[in-house]
């Protein structure tokens, strides 16, 4: 953490200004900002550091240092992150897990306190946090926030431990994240009186926009499953301060390509001003959080990156604390340790399982409730189809692309769940995960049962993984800290996950991200059509088909 000067073209979003200068920086803090001339053509550009302002790390199937090895190079110096996935899987242990990893680089986690472990009681969870569990978590310091409230019908109808929660935030003075798809109106008014802050959920500009003048905060999501930055873009120019940037669930290989960054180029594209852009990327959650987080003020904490240009984003140096941590595409120095296996943590209890658990007896039904997965959304549509028929069972229509799909519980052993999904295209072969939000049981499809069997024992053998196959080749990714993450480099994490992915969509898979779709399947509170290890769920009206 030495003393040092960097010199270029400033940026201070609050007064809306660039000017060339020098930052000067001593003991990890500016010391001092001077201005030298007017802004100068052909400089480099110093701006805070860029902040994802909801993502759960565990999406990435990295643990957090890894993140932090992909995430800074791309200027990204701090995540506000939900460690819901682990806490799911894990409980208590699971939030322990991240935040002690966290702390092993110097990269700026703000971790929330989970609060819908588990999400829905239509589900088989590896753990449960209560309202004890959740305000001993949002006493710590390091615990910035209520994470998101998925549970809106809880919050509509009182529920009594859904209260506690919010109260529990409220009463420490932190904010609560929200989580209310489509609600709108009188809904979406009470769902904010309750307390209830932010949303990362909206797809329309309609809906962003009751929310935003109803006094909440819209987070404009883009993630390797759900992307919003289309439809929501244009509201950035009207709601500056409102308004922040966040992905949610970014899978590695997306990771390595980009973070905030690119959404920053992308709104300078469609002509949003450059400093309600940064606003959004670097400010507004350090205020609306309270984070220790520099935002290139006089004593600040030296968290500052400096870009090529303001079109392109692309980043020449990132510094958190004083420190340069990544310089043109890669981290500097060997400040990312390698976990060991026994270092980690999991939950997994099931045995191996045979091709006639899979078994979906036809009882003369003309038509099946089918699953319509939508190709960059996390809801579904419900619709039905005329199911194919061999030896009195209802099998894999793969010539209809109406396939099979099984929820597998990890946890202990258990009748599987079956359904049938469109829209994944699968000719061959079958790909399974147990990265299936939010409970995390062990999800399959596949074109025949055979197959499908084959994938989800592949997983188990793992205790955790993302599997693929298919015309008699076979692509595991193991995933050994909590059935979720990889331990690994990120950078060679992030190559096998390519792999696997490109392998599924040989396998005949249309979709854009085949496993990270294929992971949304099991989330009840995303409608409208679902599947638990319980059954099929109908999320309009939460409760079993």
């Amino acid at each position: 953490m030495g003393n040092f000067k960097v010199e270029g073209n400033i940026i201070n979003i609050t007064k809306r200004n660039i000017f060339f200068g020098e930052v000067a920086v001593e003991g990890g803090k500016i010391k001092s900002i001077s201005k030298i001339s007017e802004q100068k053509e052909g400089a480099h550009f110093i701006s805070p550091g860029f902040i994802d302002s909801h993502v759960h790390i565990e999406s990435s199937m990295l643990i957090p240092s890894e993140f932090a090895r992909l995430a800074v190079v791309h200027g990204t110096v701090s995540t506000i992150s939900d460690p819901h996935e682990i806490a799911n899987v894990c409980g208590m242990e699971g939030v322990e897990f991240m935040i002690e990893n966290g702390n092993t680089v110097p990269f700026k986690f703000n971790f929330g306190a989970p609060s819908c472990v588990p999400a829905t009681i239509f589900e088989t969870a590896g753990a449960e946090l209560d309202h004890d569990d959740v305000k001993s978590l949002l006493e710590r310091p390091e615990i910035k926030y209520l994470s998101e409230m998925m549970n809106f019908p809880g919050v509509l109808y009182k529920d009594e431990e859904v209260l506690k929660k919010i109260s529990a935030a409220h009463h420490l003075g932190k904010p609560v994240d929200g989580h209310a798809p489509g609600l709108r109106g009188d809904a979406v008014q009470q769902y904010i009186n309750a307390g209830i802050s932010t949303d990362h959920e909206c797809f329309t500009a309609e809906e962003a926009l009751d929310k935003l003048q109803r006094g909440m905060k819209i987070l404009i999501r883009e993630g390797s499953a759900a992307k919003n930055f289309e439809a929501l873009i244009d509201l950035l120019n009207d709601w500056p301060e409102m308004m922040m940037f966040c992905s949610d669930d970014k899978h590695p290989d997306s990771l390595v390509e980009n973070h905030i960054n690119q959404l920053c180029a992308r709104a300078v594209e469609k002509g949003i001003n450059i400093f309600n852009i940064l606003r959004a990327a670097c400010i507004n959650p350090i205020l609306h959080y309270k984070l220790d987080v520099g935002s290139l003020q006089i004593n600040d904490d030296a968290d500052f990156i400096v870009l090529e240009d303001l079109k392109t984003f692309k980043v020449k140096q990132t510094y958190i604390d004083g420190i340069l941590l990544a310089e043109n595409g890669k981290i500097v120095g060997n400040w990312v340790k390698h976990v060991e296996d026994r270092e980690s943590v999991n939950h997994f209890d099931c045995s191996l399982k045979k091709e006639e658990d899979f078994i979906y007896p036809f009882t003369g039904q003309k038509e099946i409730p089918v699953i319509e997965a939508l190709d960059g959304q996390l809801i579904t549509n419900r619709i039905s189809a005329k199911p194919k028929v061999l030896n009195q069972n209802i099998i894999s229509d793969p010539e209809n692309d109406v396939l099979k799909m099984v929820v597998v519980n990890r946890y202990h052993d258990a009748p599987i769940a079956i359904s049938f999904v469109k829209n994944f295209g699968l000719k061959e072969g079958a790909i399974a995960s147990s990265v299936a939000h939010d409970s995390h049981n062990i999800i399959a499809v596949g074109v025949d049962d055979k197959s499908i069997c084959e994938a989800v024992n592949l997983v188990i053998n793992e205790t955790g993984g993302v599997v693929a196959l298919g015309n008699g080749e076979k692509e595991v990714l193991a995933l050994p800290v909590a059935g979720l993450m990889s331990n690994h480099n990120g950078y060679q994490v992030a190559e096998s996950y390519t792999s696997i992915d490109q392998f599924a969509k040989d396998l005949g898979s249309t979709l854009l991200a085949p496993f990270m779709t294929l992971s949304f399947m099991a989330l009840l509170v995303i409608p409208h059509l679902k599947l638990s290890d319980k059954g099929l769920f109908d999320g309009d009206e939460f409760k079993f088909v």
